[in-house]
This record gives C-alpha cells, structure tokens and sequence, in this order.
C-alpha cells in the first residue's frame, strides 16, 4: 500500500495488489558500476605487474627464465648410479616399485613384465640400455615414438626409482606369456657384452 500523500511514482505491474515503487538505483551503486564498466579494458591492456597487460606473455617468459637461472637444477635428475644400486637392491622399494608398475605400466608389459603393446622386460634383450640408470632414464623420459608417455613428468622421483628397481628384479624371471626379445643382448646387470660398446638403440 501507498501511504496517503505519497506521489512517489510506482513500478507499472501489480501482484495480488501490491505495486512497488520506482525508485532509482542508488548513485553510489551507479557510479561503482561506471567505475568497473571503464577499469576493465584499461587493467586488461595495462602492461607490467597491474594488469594482464598486453606483455603477459613476455612477463611469464621474463619471471620463467629468472626462475631458472636461480633453479638450474630443478626438475633435473640427482640420482647417481651409487644410490640407484642401493635402491635396486632394496626389497621394500621393489614391492612399493611393484604397486607402481601395476598401476602405470602393466598395461603395455603385463604385471609380470612378459611384454604386451611395450617389450618383454624379463630377458636380457634391451632395446634403450638395461642398467639402472638407463632404465631410470627411459621411463623418466619415455620413448614417444613408441606410445610411452615421459613419466618423469607424472610420477614421483621415489616412485621412479621404485620402479627401475622393480624392472630390475624381473630380470631372469619366467613370465607366463613372455613377448619375442627385442633390442640387443646384454650382460645380466643390463651392461653391454661389449663394454666398450653403448647398447644400440632401436629404431
């Protein structure tokens, strides 16, 4: 209801005969709105530390390469060969690598590593080298031709090296549908025949 004498002009529609008045939005409120309307293009072109700025892409590239220069070392590999033989020689870091291995890998070389889509892994064939370190390397960095994913960006540094110990206990194992071998033959400990030979690579 209106209160009598009140000439306040009133809102056009009506439900179950209450009306409401027009009153105008309050300045303040107005004046914020024209305020954000106005700041909005000027913090998106704004360059520097403001806004998004038009240089955002320089910035991120400016602040990365700082960062790596303070960092040279991060995201880079510090295990040695000493400490991966101690790892490999681990069994409770063959069970944790086991776990792992199930879980990532045994889609492509089976649980028991006997090769599916990925390459027997029980023999003494190597396709990218079959030392600890060459078998950290290969699944830190993955082999993309071949569909292996890098999984030093997917997995913990502890569970990659879990899982080159477990690779590495399955050398000499019997799977029970071991894959055709692949690669080139190596000593038991994944060294080359030959040591003054790098295992070849297959393409």
């Amino acid at each position: 209801m209106t209160r009598p004498g009140d000439d306040r002009p009133m809102m056009d529609h009506s439900y179950d005969g209450i009306q409401e008045y027009d009153n105008p939005m309050p300045r303040w409120w107005l004046l914020l709105f024209a305020v954000t309307i106005i700041f909005v293009p000027i913090y998106y072109l704004m360059p520097g530390d403001i806004g998004a700025g038009g240089q955002r892409d320089e910035m991120y590239a400016k602040e990365i390469a700082a960062f790596k220069a303070e960092h040279p070392d991060f995201g880079k590999s510090t295990v040695t060969a000493e400490g991966l033989a101690a790892i490999v020689s681990d069994p409770s870091q063959v069970a944790a690598g086991k776990a792992v291995f199930g879980a990532t890998c045994a889609s492509c070389h089976q649980a028991d590593g006997g090769g599916l889509i990925g390459p027997n892994l029980t023999d003494n064939n190597w396709i990218h080298g079959g030392t600890p370190m060459e078998i950290h390397a290969t699944i830190t960095n993955g082999v993309l031709a071949k569909g292996m994913p890098p999984w030093g960006t997917l997995l913990k540094p502890e569970q990659i090296n879990a899982v080159t110990a477990f690779v590495r206990s399955l050398q000499g194992t019997t799977p029970k549908s071991p894959k055709a071998a692949e690669g080139v033959v190596t000593n038991p400990d994944g060294t080359a025949i030959d040591s003054t030979v790098a295992p070849a690579k297959k393409s």
